[in-house]
């Protein structure tokens, strides 16, 4: 496949996905108002439009006919309108569109991974065109109504054109150069044209399935014929905030009678005819809509590995020992303001991988909805801060576990009836209620719901028969027994059912977010509902990190997990029944870690009184490193960890990652979970 038929596809999955997720969002707010307006018939109709004129264009037959029998749907339901279909029907039509749905994402998703497509259709075609049938039926009286009153518009709009002369215009647009597919941007630009409720004729007649039309249209560009100046000119505002459009040029016609008739000027050779006076507009002048272009994230990657390579060596000279010691006012001068071009630099690069969070919080409308019709419960989903930004790869990373509390909220937290929730004094529909917000380096996303709760006993008791209690029942805070709802395959679920109860539960979705770099907490009041808090970093390619040595290593403490940093003395050192450890802070008492003895690295720096203890927090573990020094805070650039190493279960080992320094050196990111985890031997 060469690079043409490989970037036509990649616009083809590109468009057809943002099509699709449009197409959810809308179909779910209009069967929560069970109903569609005329503007949201339009644009399923134009998007339907849209999807059969690419699919046909990249030849997924399948794809095309069933996006062309939904397009006749909605062509009827827009010349018909809904007015005599039941709420039977109208739940019957969503249905269908649902289903129409998950199918065009299957299709998508195979061709993402170049599977053949289905080509069993016919049930799927069946089922459509019976409930066309069906409500054409049911609108019979409505389509004599409307017949009649094309009919009158039509007598009145010809006896209004008699008593006036008309101006006859044609439009002869020209595509950039090199564009390709010529025929397609054209039927395109038809699409455009005709949602704006403009009328015309146009030439090649066939550019929707006539690939040669596109070799006519590059030599002779693609005409378009209207009965009136004023509508030419509706078209030209149209046209003129289209991409892709080198000029255009408006030949108005004379109105002698001969050159009336737009069936005859389509086959005429409108450019020799004496009586076209011929206005010439290059697009060059015209601004242009477009401003937003879609890039491969890989190409976003190296960007931002060359900012990182930028910024290191911007470091290195600046820490270049050659130059320690001289006054040298200029270069000082130089480096300073090169700091902060790069600053804004790797700022600029890192804000091109932001995207909205929102399409990931608008796939959570149809888990609900999904989920309410099989579980016969009634919810008010509700969503907050889907602007919010986040780095694109996280966003990629947390659709899943987001989807996995939804589902627990719907399945385990909603009463089972209106009935119940009256009966604790509840509103009679439940409430979900998904947010997110920026908060310094971080993104926090809430998961709440108004349901049962969590039953805390309930967790003691399978967690009593699953031998994971290590002490005491009654010393168990609530926090520490929810918790226990994290531990690989717990599930208090006795029952297996389409949502939940096959062992893979919270620990999945703590280690997906754990793996982000990220924090879970869970919070619930028992028969008032839950909340699940997630912290996630806003990126994983740039840190501010506080640089530490120990021995002759230095390592990386990502200052999110940084609550404090102090010294101590002996006597506040206090030790455990195992021997650990411990220092007490703010009326709490937390275990020391020493990062020499941990990692077995030669040091000077043993005495206690003689080092630095940095009190760290991640996820919910909270202790005190042990190091020798503080070396000072800086914003570094996280390098992956060669392949090799995974052998070695580096990732396990506290190990997160390595950067480079400005003196060259490399200074290892501690994992701060990963690290109390491998120190305690869990």
């Amino acid at each position: 496949m060469n690079n043409s038929i490989d970037s036509m596809l990649d616009m083809y999955l590109f468009e057809t996905n943002s099509l699709l997720e449009q197409l959810e969002e809308l179909f779910i707010g209009s069967e929560m108002e069970k109903n569609l307006s005329s503007n949201n018939i339009d644009e399923i109709f134009r998007i339907m439009h849209t999807i059969k004129g690419s699919s046909a264009m990249m030849e997924f037959t399948s794809l095309m006919e069933i996006a062309h029998r939904i397009e006749d749907l909605f062509f009827y339901i827009r010349e018909n309108g809904m007015e005599k279909m039941s709420e039977a029907n109208i739940s019957e039509l969503f249905d269908i569109l649902f289903q129409s749905m998950d199918y065009f994402k299957s299709e998508v998703d195979k061709i993402q991974k170049g599977e053949p497509l289905s080509t069993n259709i016919d049930n799927f075609v069946t089922n459509i065109n019976m409930f066309l049938d069906k409500i054409k039926n049911l609108g019979l009286e409505i389509k004599v109504e409307v017949a009649q009153e094309i009919s009158r518009d039509s007598e009145e709009k010809s006896n209004s054109q008699s008593e006036e002369l008309k101006r006859m215009c044609t439009l002869l647009v020209f595509f950039e150069e090199d564009s390709g597919m010529e025929h397609i941007r054209a039927f395109m630009m038809v699409t455009t044209l005709r949602e704006a409720g403009l009328q015309f004729e146009y030439f090649p007649e066939d550019i929707e399935t006539n690939r040669e039309a596109a070799s006519y249209i590059l030599d002779r560009g693609f005409s378009i014929f209207f009965d009136s100046e004023e509508m030419a000119n509706k078209a030209i505002a149209i046209i003129k905030n289209t991409g892709g459009i080198r000029s255009y040029e408006m030949k108005r016609i004379g109105t002698d009678e001969e050159k009336t008739d737009l069936a005859e000027i389509v086959q005429k050779e409108v450019s020799k005819d004496p009586h076209i006076e011929i206005i010439n507009a290059k697009i060059n002048n015209v601004p242009n809509k477009q401003s937003l272009i879609s890039v491969n994230l890989s190409k976003l990657d190296k960007l931002m590995d060359l900012v990182g390579e930028i910024v290191i060596t911007e470091s290195m000279v600046t820490s270049s020992p050659d130059i320690q010691g001289l006054k040298l006012d200029n270069f000082l001068k130089s480096t300073r303001q090169l700091r902060k071009l790069t600053d804004e630099l790797q700022d600029i690069t890192m804000s091109l991988r932001m995207v909205p969070i929102s399409g990931v919080f608008q796939k959570m409308n149809r888990v609900v909805r999904d989920m309410s019709k099989k579980l016969g419960k009634e919810v008010d989903f509700v969503i907050e801060g889907e602007d919010t930004e986040v780095d694109k790869s996280i966003v990629d990373s947390i659709g899943d576990p987001i989807m996995h509390i939804v589902r627990n909220s719907m399945d385990h937290g909603i009463e089972a009836s209106r009935e119940d929730r009256i009966r604790e004094g509840k509103k009679a529909k439940g409430e979900i209620l998904l947010s997110a917000r920026h908060t310094g380096s971080e993104v926090i996303i809430t998961i709440s719901d108004d349901g049962r709760g969590i039953d805390t006993s309930r967790i003691l008791e399978k967690a009593r028969e699953n031998g994971l209690l290590t002490k005491p029942e009654n010393e168990y805070s609530q926090k520490e027994v929810i918790s226990l709802m994290m531990m690989p395959g717990f599930s208090t679920n006795e029952e297996v059912t389409e949502f939940s109860g096959r062992g893979v539960g919270m620990d999945v979705v703590k280690k997906s977010i754990e793996a982000l770099g990220g924090t879970i907490t869970v919070t619930s009041d028992f028969g008032f509902g839950s909340c699940t808090t997630l912290k996630i970093p806003l990126t994983l390619a740039i840190v501010e990190g506080m640089e530490t040595a120990v021995g002759k290593s230095i390592f990386t403490i990502p200052i999110n997990n940084i609550r404090q940093c102090f010294r101590v003395t002996s006597e506040e050192i206090i030790h455990d029944i195992s021997g650990r450890e411990i220092v007490k802070r703010m009326d709490e008492f937390y275990p020391v870690v020493r990062i020499h003895e941990l990692y077995s690295i030669d040091t000077q720096v043993k005495n206690i009184e003689d080092g630095i203890l940095i009190w760290v927090e991640s996820g919910d573990r909270s202790y005190c490193l042990f190091i020798d020094e503080l070396i000072g805070e800086q914003q570094v650039v996280v390098k992956p960890l060669p392949s090799y190493l995974n052998s070695f279960n580096i990732k396990n080992s506290g190990i997160a990652g390595c950067t480079i320094l400005g003196d060259g050196n490399i200074s290892i990111i501690l994992d701060i979970l990963n690290v109390y985890t491998l120190a305690n031997n869990e």
